[in-house]
């Protein structure tokens, strides 16, 4: 009977290390995401001006925003 309660115990630790592994999954995916949105509203709240003096088109900031976000 040991051993049925040893593999149950097995099994639900490697349950608990996927749901952690999900979770920390979840939240980085969530910052990354947050990271996203901010600097895409940031650069879509300036002028043309701005951004030609910042040497970016208005067409790049979707690129940028997720270069921002998703490289590290």
């Amino acid at each position: 009977m040991a051993y049925a309660n040893h593999t149950t115990d097995l099994r639900f630790g490697g349950f608990l290390a996927r749901l952690q592994s999900f979770r920390a999954m979840l939240a980085e995916t969530l910052q990354q995401r947050a990271v996203y949105n901010q600097t895409l509203s940031e650069l879509q709240a300036l002028s043309n001006r701005e951004l030609a003096d910042l040497g970016i088109h208005r067409s790049e900031i979707p690129r940028l925003a997720a270069e921002a976000a998703f490289k590290s």
